[in-house]
C-alpha cells in the first residue's frame, strides 16, 4: 500500500509539473479579462453598466465600453504598493519570517477589494458598493467629473443588491451576518437609517420595490452541520414583505425549481429567472466514489503539506509560479450561486445572437402576469434588468442583450464573464 501511494505520488508530480510547464494560462471564459467591443444595438437614451469578477464596467448611451475605476480602490493600491516598496529590503531575510514558521505580509497582499453590487440614481451618478474582507462601504461616482463621494464606510458592513427607489430615494438591499445568513435591510441614499427587515437561518437576497412599501426578493433556507457549518442551500422561493404591516406573502414556491431575481414591472407583472433546483445527494454511490478516491485525496492533502514546508523554508512553491490561480478560475465560473462549467458550456450551450452561452437553457426568463398566466421571454439567462422605461436587458454570461417587443435579442456589448446588469 505504501508503495502504491509512494508511485501514485510520484505520478502526480509528474502530471503537475506538466501542466504547470505546458497548460494554457486559461480556460475560454474562465477568467474576465478586457471586456469586448459593444455591439451594434441602438440604445437611445439608455446606458449599461455590469460587475465582472469584482470590477465595474459601464457603456454610457452610444459610447463605448469602459472599466469605472475607483478612487478609493486606486488609493488603497497606492498606500499597499508604497508600504512594500519600504518593506522590501525585508524580503528573503529573517524578518519575514514570523513565530512558527508563516511568512509576513509587509504592507499586506494586493487589494482584494471588490465591487458587490451597483445602481444609477438620478444624478448623473452611479453608487456602488465595496467590499474588502473586513470593510464595507457604499460609494457614489459622479459619472461626468469622475468625483467619488464616499457615502457610509465601518467594519463587518456587507451589503449586495442594491435596488434604488427612485421615487422615494431609498435603497432596499441584502445585508449579509458573519454566521453565512443573509437578510434584506433597507437605508437612505445617504447612507443613514440602515434596517434589517427579515431574520432567521436563511439566504434572502434580491430583494426589489414592488412600490413605496411593498418588496419582493428570493428565499432560501440553510442547511448546517453539528458545528454550525453551512452544508447546503435549499430551493429559492420568492417573498412579497409589505413594510407598513409586516405581512409576509409566498409568491412562487417549488420544491423542485429555484426562483430568482424577482423584478416587478410598470405594469404589475413579476418577473423573474427560474431554474432547475440541483438537491445535493449523498447515497451510496458516493460512499463508493469516496472510497476509491480516497488514495488520492490522501496524495493531493501529502502534496499540500510538503508544499507548505517548500515554502517556509525554502519560499518556493512545489508548482510554478506561472501556473494558474485556481482561485480566480472558481470565481469566474461562478453565477447566481452556481459553479459553471465554462469551457464546457461555452462547447456545448445555445449561442444568443451568436454569443456563446454560460448558462444552459433551463436557466430562463419568465413572465407571471397578475392572473398567474407565465410566459419564457429568454432563455440562458443568467441576469437581467429593467430600463426606467421598462425595457429588458438581459445576459447569458457572455454578452448584454436588449429584448424587443418581438421577442427578438440584440447584441448590445460582449464581455468575458458578465454577471450583474444594472439598466439606466
Amino acid at each position: 500500500m505504501v508503495f502504491l501511494i509512494g508511485f501514485a505520488l510520484l505520478v502526480c508530480l509528474v502530471i503537475l509539473f506538466y501542466r504547470v510547464t505546458d497548460a494554457p494560462q486559461g480556460a475560454p471564459g474562465a477568467t474576465p479579462g478586457t471586456p469586448a467591443a459593444p455591439g451594434s444595438a441602438s440604445l437611445a437614451g439608455i446606458g449599461v453598466a455590469y460587475i465582472s469578477n469584482g470590477n465595474l464596467f459601464y457603456q454610457p448611451d452610444g459610447g463605448a465600453l469602459r472599466q469605472l475605476h475607483s478612487p478609493y480602490i486606486q488609493e488603497t493600491e497606492d498606500r499597499l504598493a508604497r508600504s512594500n516598496e519600504r518593506n522590501s529590503w525585508k524580503k528573503n531575510t529573517s524578518f519575514e519570517v514570523a513565530a512558527y514558521g508563516q511568512m509576513k505580509q509587509f504592507g499586506g497582499a494586493e487589494s482584494a477589494i471588490r465591487h458587490t453590487s451597483a445602481q444609477f440614481d438620478q444624478q448623473q451618478s452611479i453608487l456602488y458598493f465595496l467590499r474588502d474582507e473586513t470593510i464595507g462601504g457604499l460609494f457614489a461616482l459622479n459619472l461626468e467629473s469622475g468625483v467619488e463621494t464616499r457615502i457610509v464606510h465601518r467594519q463587518h458592513l456587507d451589503l449586495s443588491d442594491l435596488h434604488l427607489n427612485r421615487q422615494t430615494g431609498k435603497l432596499v438591499c441584502t445585508s449579509a451576518s458573519r454566521d453565512s445568513s443573509t437578510n434584506i435591510a433597507t437605508l437612505d441614499v445617504d447612507g443613514n437609517r440602515l434596517r434589517e427587515l427579515t431574520g432567521g437561518d436563511t439566504a434572502d437576497s434580491a430583494p426589489a420595490w414592488c412600490d413605496d412599501d411593498t418588496i419582493v426578493y428570493q428565499s432560501a433556507g440553510l442547511a448546517r452541520d453539528k458545528q454550525g457549518m453551512v452544508v447546503a442551500l435549499g430551493h429559492s422561493t420568492i417573498q412579497k414583505l409589505d413594510l407598513r404591516s409586516g405581512q409576509l406573502e409566498t409568491v412562487l414556491d417549488d420544491a423542485n425549481t429555484d426562483f430568482l431575481h424577482p423584478r416587478v414591472s410598470a405594469n404589475g407583472d413579476l418577473l423573474f429567472i427560474r431554474r432547475p433546483y440541483e438537491a445535493p445527494q449523498y447515497s451510496s454511490g458516493n460512499l463508493l466514489l469516496d472510497a476509491v478516491l480516497f488514495p488520492f485525496r490522501l496524495l493531493r492533502a501529502v502534496f499540500h503539506y510538503l508544499n507548505f514546508f517548500s515554502m517556509m523554508y525554502s519560499r518556493k512553491p512545489l508548482t510554478g509560479a506561472g501556473g494558474p490561480s485556481a482561485q480566480a478560475d472558481v470565481r469566474a465560473i461562478i453565477l447566481k450561486g452556481k459553479r459553471i462549467d465554462a469551457e464546457k458550456a461555452l462547447r456545448s450551450e445555445n449561442m444568443v445572437a451568436g454569443v456563446p452561452s454560460l448558462v444552459p437553457a433551463s436557466w430562463q426568463l419568465v413572465q407571471r402576469s397578475r392572473r398567474g398566466d407565465e410566459r419564457v421571454l429568454a432563455s440562458n439567462v443568467a441576469s437581467y434588468d429593467l430600463t426606467p422605461s421598462g425595457r429588458i436587458l438581459y445576459s447569458n454570461g457572455r454578452g448584454v442583450f436588449l429584448l424587443g417587443d418581438d421577442g427578438r435579442s440584440t447584441l448590445v456589448l460582449k464581455g468575458d464573464l458578465v454577471g450583474d446588469i444594472i439598466a439606466r
